[in-house]
């Protein structure tokens, strides 16, 4: 069972964690009818992107096998055969529809299925098209926090969308920036090749200020400002310049890019983000 947990990429459930974004920020998490259904679209998303991630695989099986670190898969390394593989697949997503159902709306089912119709295309061979791999990585980000923001009846502010969003584009480029500083013109991932430093770097700087600017003002907003009383929110936005400033000193390292890579392995990144979470806890919900 355990190829079968490292297949599924349990550890990139972290990402998943955007469904609660829209939940979390509105103030109102401790709210148990509207907890139990952000519980359900992680479980859902959860289970859908791990079906993804087998799919990938299982298309990829051959030029995996040639990569210097992907052979290690356990498909790749033949721990687990393809014929298996696609069952177990069927199966994650019958536990993703399962799990939507539990918090069942239209619109989110079609997030859903959007989603694995991207990373699908994706698979298949998008991901081999310039910026267009990029966005689509960038898109499953918005989408989750989007999805969670539908299952709960909450609106998501639009700065908190923007900010979303360029932090999305943001990390998408710094991993092809670590893939094409490690790999080159590496076969198994032909799209690299297409991309330079200086694009990469330019428009990741370009991303990064964005998230500072559109954060700053969702602090500032008028709504927000309403909804938490007033304007503390904002002695969060030093927090977020440092961790996104030592995300980006990270990711021009030796780092391979993949942000679930990068947060789990830097003690002081992770320092800063649980610092960032403590405060946000006080001045949503201790400090009112």
């Amino acid at each position: 069972m355990k190829y079968y947990l490292q297949e599924m990429r349990v550890h990139h459930y972290i990402k998943n964690l955007l469904v609660f974004a829209p939940l979390v920020c509105s103030g109102q998490f401790l709210d148990p009818d509207k907890l139990l259904p952000s519980i359900y679209a992680f479980l859902s998303f959860c289970f859908i992107s791990s079906a993804v991630y087998f799919i990938n695989d299982i298309r990829d099986v051959e030029k995996d096998r040639n990569h210097p670190t992907k052979r290690n898969r356990p498909i790749a390394a033949g721990k687990i055969s393809v014929r298996a593989a696609t069952s177990f697949t069927i199966i994650l997503i019958a536990l993703a529809i399962l799990f939507n159902c539990l918090c069942f709306h239209p619109f989110a089912t079609g997030l859903l299925v959007l989603y694995f119709l991207l990373n699908l295309g994706y698979s298949f061979g998008m991901k081999n098209i310039p910026l267009l791999d990029v966005t689509i990585l960038a898109a499953g980000f918005l989408i989750r926090a989007m999805y969670g923001s539908v299952v709960t009846g909450i609106e998501m502010s639009d700065w908190l969308y923007l900010v979303i969003l360029s932090a999305a584009f943001y990390l998408g480029l710094g991993k092809r920036r670590n893939e094409l500083k490690r790999q080159g013109n590496d076969e198994t991932r032909e799209v690299i090749g297409k991309y330079s430093f200086s694009f990469l770097d330019s428009n990741m700087y370009i991303c990064m200020a964005l998230v500072f600017v559109f954060y700053a003002l969702w602090t500032m907003d008028a709504k927000t400002i309403e909804a938490y009383h007033g304007s503390r929110l904002i002695w969060t936005v030093p927090v977020v310049m440092l961790i996104f400033m030592k995300y980006s000193m990270t990711v021009e390292g030796n780092s391979d890019g993949d942000p679930v890579e990068v947060l789990i392995h830097d003690k002081v990144l992770l320092g800063l983000c649980a610092l960032y979470l403590v405060l946000m806890t006080m001045l949503l919900y201790v400090i009112r």
